[in-house]
């Protein structure tokens, strides 16, 4: 009896719907393990396995299969599994003779089956066959593995589009600090931005939102407006604005508004919200109106705002 053979081969076979595949050539020497993956790429023959009367050969696969072996009342043992067949061929089997083994999967139109070739030998067998199914062409995995190089390509592509335009928002971050950021925005003139102090209303009372304005200052560029509030929270919530308007004395709301509030104002607590519109050399003309609410609804107005 020769020794068992060190290698395992890996035989590719054509994985169809009929009962008789077309795999690989056969194995030149009978291994004492045999590993075959299934492929849809076509090949040229029927995969050969080396069995031996009174030797047990297993097949395993990696999911439940229905095997049919050729002639098996002749068989002297078979044992069958969810996912495997072990047997003992016919004691009368001579060297050289072939018997099929098929195995099936799916049903109906899905059905798939391989069929291999089981070939005698004298005292020399394959103890151990696994088969793997490759469900898909060689060419369907190097065509998603093409698709996720390119989608990983413009992802790339993407972080550095974004990475480029972080940095430009953060250069001009930088500048809007500066008088420069002024100047390159055209919002600074020959006269500046002027500032002017905001008269605190008398007698104020807290209104829903229970806040009052404390100080306050506006402001005006070559192409804003903008008011520069301190408001104490009066009342016992937190209070973030999440809205504002300028109204003129005619009802015409400014466009363009902005609101700026860095946190919330704690109960007792007193903080800046600054609010800016767009607004032309001159305009808007006499006193307007700021409000500013909440997302509960709870509003402040502070009346007979004017700019500088």
């Amino acid at each position: 009896m020769l020794p068992p053979h060190p290698l395992s081969l890996i035989v590719l076979v054509h994985l169809q719907g009929s009962p008789l595949a077309t795999p690989a050539p056969s194995p030149t020497v009978c291994a004492d393990n045999q590993r075959v993956e299934l492929s849809l790429a076509p090949t040229v023959a029927v995969p050969e396995v080396c069995v031996s009367p009174g030797l047990l050969t297993g097949f395993t696969f990696d999911a439940p299969a229905v095997v049919e072996l050729q002639d098996e009342v002749r068989f002297a043992e078979v044992m069958r599994g969810r996912s495997g067949i072990s047997f003992v061929p016919p004691p009368d089997m001579v060297p050289g003779e072939h018997l099929r083994l098929t195995a099936r999967w799916g049903e109906g139109p899905f059905e798939q089956s391989v069929t291999f070739s089981l070939v005698a030998h004298s005292g020399r067998a394959t103890h151990q066959v696994e088969v793997y199914r490759d469900k898909r062409s060689r060419e369907s995995i190097q065509h998603e593995l093409a698709q996720e190089r390119a989608k990983n390509q413009q992802l790339h592509e993407e972080n550095e589009r974004i990475r480029e335009e972080y940095q430009q928002l953060r250069t001009r971050l930088e500048r809007a600090g500066r008088l420069q950021g002024l100047y390159a925005s055209g919002a600074l003139g020959e006269d500046g931005v002027k500032g002017t102090p905001l008269a605190v209303p008398m007698g104020q009372q807290p209104g829903v939102g229970a806040l009052l304005m404390t100080r306050g200052v506006s402001y005006r560029s070559q192409k804003t407006v903008a008011v520069d509030f301190w408001l104490m929270n009066a009342g016992t919530d937190s209070w973030l604005a999440t809205g504002a308007s300028i109204e003129t004395a005619t009802g015409e709301r400014l466009e363009g508004v902005t609101l700026w509030q860095e946190q919330a104002i704690a109960p007792a607590e007193s903080r800046r919200v600054f609010v800016e519109a767009e607004a032309g050399p001159g305009m808007p003309r006499g006193d307007v109106t700021v409000r500013l609410w909440d997302e509960r609804g709870r509003t402040i107005s502070i009346p007979k705002v004017t700019f500088p």
